[in-house]
Protein backbone atom coordinates (compact mmCIF):
# COMPACT_ATOMS: atom_id res chain seq x y z
CA UNK A 1 0.00 0.00 0.00
CA UNK A 2 1.33 3.72 -0.85
CA UNK A 3 -0.29 6.79 -0.15
CA UNK A 4 -0.40 9.91 -3.01
CA UNK A 5 -1.46 13.07 -2.90
CA UNK A 6 -4.19 14.69 -5.98
CA UNK A 7 -5.85 18.36 -6.28
CA UNK A 8 -8.77 18.45 -8.65
CA UNK A 9 -9.26 20.78 -10.96
CA UNK A 10 -11.65 22.70 -8.31
CA UNK A 11 -7.96 23.10 -6.43
CA UNK A 12 -9.59 20.83 -3.31
CA UNK A 13 -6.41 18.37 -2.25
CA UNK A 14 -6.42 15.14 -1.12
CA UNK A 15 -5.12 12.17 -0.15
CA UNK A 16 -5.45 8.63 -1.85
CA UNK A 17 -4.43 5.16 -0.84
CA UNK A 18 -3.71 2.76 -3.58
CA UNK A 19 -3.82 -0.94 -3.15
CA UNK A 20 -1.63 -2.97 -5.69
CA UNK A 21 0.67 -1.90 -8.63
CA UNK A 22 -1.57 -3.70 -11.78
CA UNK A 23 -4.52 -4.53 -12.78
CA UNK A 24 -7.78 -2.59 -13.98
CA UNK A 25 -8.34 0.30 -12.08
CA UNK A 26 -11.42 0.01 -8.93
CA UNK A 27 -11.80 3.43 -7.28
CA UNK A 28 -12.99 3.02 -3.62
CA UNK A 29 -15.12 5.08 -2.16
CA UNK A 30 -14.96 4.94 1.78
CA UNK A 31 -17.85 5.22 4.08
CA UNK A 32 -19.00 7.14 7.11
CA UNK A 33 -16.51 5.43 9.15
CA UNK A 34 -13.67 6.71 6.96
CA UNK A 35 -10.72 4.63 6.13
CA UNK A 36 -9.27 2.56 8.72
CA UNK A 37 -5.62 1.56 9.43
CA UNK A 38 -5.81 -1.24 7.69
CA UNK A 39 -8.38 -1.83 5.33
CA UNK A 40 -8.24 -6.08 4.33
CA UNK A 41 -10.83 -6.05 1.68
CA UNK A 42 -8.79 -3.63 -0.33
CA UNK A 43 -5.92 -5.53 0.31
CA UNK A 44 -7.75 -8.86 -0.57
CA UNK A 45 -8.64 -7.41 -3.84
CA UNK A 46 -5.82 -5.78 -4.74
CA UNK A 47 -4.15 -9.53 -4.46
CA UNK A 48 -7.03 -11.04 -7.03
CA UNK A 49 -4.96 -8.55 -9.32
CA UNK A 50 -6.80 -5.26 -9.38
CA UNK A 51 -4.93 -1.60 -8.57
CA UNK A 52 -7.67 0.00 -6.15
CA UNK A 53 -7.84 3.37 -5.44
CA UNK A 54 -9.29 4.79 -2.34
CA UNK A 55 -9.48 8.46 -1.87
CA UNK A 56 -10.42 10.39 1.01
CA UNK A 57 -13.56 12.47 0.84
CA UNK A 58 -13.16 15.93 2.15
CA UNK A 59 -13.39 16.47 6.06
CA UNK A 60 -11.56 12.95 6.23
CA UNK A 61 -8.22 14.20 5.85
CA UNK A 62 -6.16 16.78 6.75
CA UNK A 63 -7.09 18.84 4.38
CA UNK A 64 -9.71 21.77 5.59
CA UNK A 65 -11.52 21.69 1.96
CA UNK A 66 -14.97 20.44 4.01
CA UNK A 67 -16.65 23.51 3.35
CA UNK A 68 -16.45 23.92 -0.74
CA UNK A 69 -18.84 20.30 -0.46
CA UNK A 70 -22.49 21.56 0.20
CA UNK A 71 -24.98 19.41 -1.55
CA UNK A 72 -25.25 15.94 -3.13
CA UNK A 73 -24.80 17.50 -6.57
CA UNK A 74 -21.03 18.61 -5.00
CA UNK A 75 -20.42 15.32 -3.79
CA UNK A 76 -21.29 13.57 -6.71
CA UNK A 77 -19.16 15.71 -9.22
CA UNK A 78 -16.33 15.81 -6.87
CA UNK A 79 -16.13 11.93 -7.13
CA UNK A 80 -15.81 12.40 -10.69
CA UNK A 81 -13.07 14.99 -10.38
CA UNK A 82 -11.51 13.18 -8.00
CA UNK A 83 -11.49 9.82 -10.73
CA UNK A 84 -10.12 12.38 -13.41
CA UNK A 85 -7.32 13.37 -10.51
CA UNK A 86 -6.42 9.84 -10.52
CA UNK A 87 -6.11 9.27 -13.80
CA UNK A 88 -8.06 6.00 -13.82
CA UNK A 89 -10.05 7.02 -16.26
CA UNK A 90 -7.55 7.11 -19.36
CA UNK A 91 -7.34 3.55 -21.25
CA UNK A 92 -10.26 0.91 -19.85
CA UNK A 93 -13.10 2.83 -18.23
CA UNK A 94 -12.78 1.98 -14.37
CA UNK A 95 -14.95 0.27 -11.63
CA UNK A 96 -16.57 2.15 -9.26
CA UNK A 97 -17.28 1.12 -5.63
CA UNK A 98 -18.33 2.14 -2.44
CA UNK A 99 -19.59 1.58 1.55
CA UNK A 100 -22.44 2.72 2.66
CA UNK A 101 -22.27 7.14 2.40
CA UNK A 102 -19.36 6.23 -0.34
CA UNK A 103 -21.95 3.94 -2.02
CA UNK A 104 -24.50 6.28 -1.87
CA UNK A 105 -22.20 9.19 -3.69
CA UNK A 106 -21.16 6.14 -6.20
CA UNK A 107 -24.50 5.54 -7.47
CA UNK A 108 -25.37 9.14 -8.10
CA UNK A 109 -21.85 9.65 -10.01
CA UNK A 110 -23.17 6.29 -11.61
CA UNK A 111 -26.76 8.06 -12.27
CA UNK A 112 -24.96 11.60 -13.52
CA UNK A 113 -22.55 10.27 -15.95
CA UNK A 114 -23.84 6.24 -16.35
CA UNK A 115 -20.91 5.25 -19.31
CA UNK A 116 -18.20 6.61 -17.76
CA UNK A 117 -17.51 3.83 -15.87
CA UNK A 118 -17.34 -0.02 -16.40
CA UNK A 119 -18.90 -1.95 -13.19
CA UNK A 120 -20.38 -0.34 -9.86
CA UNK A 121 -20.03 -2.26 -6.85
CA UNK A 122 -22.29 -0.70 -4.07
CA UNK A 123 -21.34 -2.63 -0.67
CA UNK A 124 -24.15 -1.54 2.15
CA UNK A 125 -25.42 1.38 0.40
CA UNK A 126 -27.37 4.36 2.17
CA UNK A 127 -29.44 6.80 -0.21
CA UNK A 128 -33.05 4.80 -0.03
CA UNK A 129 -35.67 5.35 2.48
CA UNK A 130 -38.26 2.85 3.52
CA UNK A 131 -41.06 4.44 6.16
CA UNK A 132 -41.41 1.31 7.11
CA UNK A 133 -37.88 0.12 8.18
CA UNK A 134 -35.95 3.66 9.49
CA UNK A 135 -32.82 3.29 9.11
CA UNK A 136 -30.86 4.26 12.69
CA UNK A 137 -29.84 7.52 12.95
CA UNK A 138 -26.35 8.22 12.92
CA UNK A 139 -26.10 11.13 14.75
CA UNK A 140 -27.76 10.52 17.56
CA UNK A 141 -26.05 6.90 17.97
CA UNK A 142 -23.43 6.76 20.83
CA UNK A 143 -20.23 5.64 20.47
CA UNK A 144 -20.54 2.30 22.75
CA UNK A 145 -23.91 1.35 20.62
CA UNK A 146 -21.79 1.13 17.23
CA UNK A 147 -20.03 -1.98 17.54
CA UNK A 148 -23.24 -3.82 18.27
CA UNK A 149 -25.01 -1.84 14.84
CA UNK A 150 -22.13 -2.34 12.73
CA UNK A 151 -21.11 -5.70 12.91
CA UNK A 152 -22.43 -9.44 13.82
CA UNK A 153 -19.83 -9.76 16.53
CA UNK A 154 -19.44 -6.65 18.95
CA UNK A 155 -16.75 -7.61 20.77
CA UNK A 156 -15.09 -7.88 17.34
CA UNK A 157 -16.49 -4.87 16.22
CA UNK A 158 -15.01 -2.80 19.75
CA UNK A 159 -11.68 -4.63 19.24
CA UNK A 160 -11.06 -3.16 15.72
CA UNK A 161 -13.18 0.23 16.18
CA UNK A 162 -10.79 1.50 19.19
CA UNK A 163 -7.76 -0.90 18.41
CA UNK A 164 -4.94 1.41 19.47
CA UNK A 165 -6.59 4.32 20.63
CA UNK A 166 -5.49 5.81 24.34
CA UNK A 167 -8.39 6.45 26.16
CA UNK A 168 -6.35 7.84 29.42
CA UNK A 169 -4.76 10.40 27.10
CA UNK A 170 -6.48 13.78 27.21
CA UNK A 171 -5.01 14.89 23.69
CA UNK A 172 -5.99 11.85 21.70
CA UNK A 173 -9.11 12.24 22.92
CA UNK A 174 -9.57 16.11 21.82
CA UNK A 175 -7.92 14.91 18.67
CA UNK A 176 -10.62 12.19 18.00
CA UNK A 177 -13.48 14.46 19.17
CA UNK A 178 -12.38 16.64 16.16
CA UNK A 179 -11.84 14.40 14.13
CA UNK A 180 -15.19 12.72 14.08
CA UNK A 181 -16.79 15.87 14.55
CA UNK A 182 -15.50 16.70 11.21
CA UNK A 183 -16.21 13.85 9.79
CA UNK A 184 -19.95 13.49 10.61
CA UNK A 185 -20.35 17.34 9.82
CA UNK A 186 -19.35 16.08 6.30
CA UNK A 187 -21.31 12.87 5.50
CA UNK A 188 -24.19 15.36 7.31
CA UNK A 189 -24.70 17.31 4.72
CA UNK A 190 -26.53 14.13 2.61
CA UNK A 191 -27.43 12.06 5.49
CA UNK A 192 -29.30 14.58 8.31
CA UNK A 193 -31.81 14.77 9.56
CA UNK A 194 -32.49 11.01 7.04
CA UNK A 195 -29.78 9.59 4.11
CA UNK A 196 -32.95 10.52 1.25
CA UNK A 197 -31.71 12.74 -1.32
CA UNK A 198 -34.56 11.46 -3.77
CA UNK A 199 -31.78 8.81 -5.44
CA UNK A 200 -34.52 6.21 -5.98
CA UNK A 201 -35.93 8.72 -8.88
CA UNK A 202 -32.36 8.61 -10.77
CA UNK A 203 -31.21 4.96 -10.47
CA UNK A 204 -33.05 4.39 -13.45
CA UNK A 205 -30.03 5.99 -15.05
CA UNK A 206 -27.65 3.32 -14.41
CA UNK A 207 -26.57 1.63 -17.06
CA UNK A 208 -23.49 -0.30 -15.55
CA UNK A 209 -23.85 -4.05 -14.64
CA UNK A 210 -24.13 -3.67 -10.48
CA UNK A 211 -23.31 -5.23 -7.60
CA UNK A 212 -25.10 -5.06 -4.32
CA UNK A 213 -23.12 -6.98 -1.58
CA UNK A 214 -24.54 -7.00 1.92
CA UNK A 215 -23.45 -8.51 5.35
CA UNK A 216 -26.15 -10.74 5.97
CA UNK A 217 -26.44 -9.69 9.40
CA UNK A 218 -25.98 -6.27 8.80
CA UNK A 219 -28.37 -3.91 11.53
CA UNK A 220 -27.65 -1.32 10.43
CA UNK A 221 -28.98 -1.08 6.90
CA UNK A 222 -30.58 -4.72 7.20
CA UNK A 223 -30.39 -6.53 2.97
CA UNK A 224 -33.85 -8.06 4.07
CA UNK A 225 -36.13 -4.63 3.64
CA UNK A 226 -33.04 -2.93 1.67
CA UNK A 227 -31.79 -5.18 -0.80
CA UNK A 228 -35.24 -6.14 -2.45
CA UNK A 229 -35.73 -2.43 -2.96
CA UNK A 230 -32.39 -1.34 -4.77
CA UNK A 231 -32.67 -4.68 -7.02
CA UNK A 232 -35.78 -3.67 -8.04
CA UNK A 233 -34.63 0.24 -8.84
CA UNK A 234 -31.13 -0.93 -10.60
CA UNK A 235 -30.79 -2.27 -13.70
CA UNK A 236 -28.70 -4.98 -14.36
CA UNK A 237 -28.09 -5.69 -10.50
CA UNK A 238 -27.27 -9.02 -8.75
CA UNK A 239 -27.23 -9.02 -4.57
CA UNK A 240 -25.08 -11.40 -2.82
CA UNK A 241 -24.84 -11.55 0.86
CA UNK A 242 -22.01 -12.69 3.14
CA UNK A 243 -22.76 -14.62 6.13
CA UNK A 244 -21.58 -14.07 9.69
CA UNK A 245 -21.08 -10.20 8.78
CA UNK A 246 -22.38 -6.69 9.77
CA UNK A 247 -22.61 -3.77 8.33
CA UNK A 248 -18.79 -3.51 7.99
CA UNK A 249 -18.02 -6.62 5.86
CA UNK A 250 -15.31 -4.85 4.76
CA UNK A 251 -13.70 -5.66 8.10
CA UNK A 252 -15.65 -8.38 9.41
CA UNK A 253 -15.19 -11.09 6.56
CA UNK A 254 -12.99 -8.83 4.07
CA UNK A 255 -11.84 -12.04 2.11
CA UNK A 256 -15.09 -13.49 1.83
CA UNK A 257 -16.62 -10.18 -0.18
CA UNK A 258 -12.93 -9.74 -2.27
CA UNK A 259 -13.71 -13.45 -3.48
CA UNK A 260 -17.53 -11.99 -4.71
CA UNK A 261 -16.69 -8.82 -5.76
CA UNK A 262 -13.23 -10.02 -8.03
CA UNK A 263 -15.89 -12.95 -9.39
CA UNK A 264 -18.06 -9.95 -10.28
CA UNK A 265 -15.73 -7.71 -11.92
CA UNK A 266 -13.54 -10.47 -13.40
CA UNK A 267 -17.47 -11.85 -15.21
Amino acid sequence: MRTYGITTRLGLDGQVRQYGESGPAVVYFHGVSGLFAEEPFLEHLADSGYTVHAPQWPGYGEEPTEDRLMDMQDFALHGWDVVDAIGAHTGDKPHVMGLDFGAMIAAEMACLAPRDLSKLVLIGPLGLWLDAHPIADLFATLPYEFPRLLFADADLGTSLMTGGFNFEDPKAIEAFMISNSRRLGTAGKVLFPIPNRRLSKRLYRLCAPTLLAWGAEDRFIAPQHFAPAWKTLVPHATVVEIPEAGHLVTLERPKQLAVQVAAFLDH
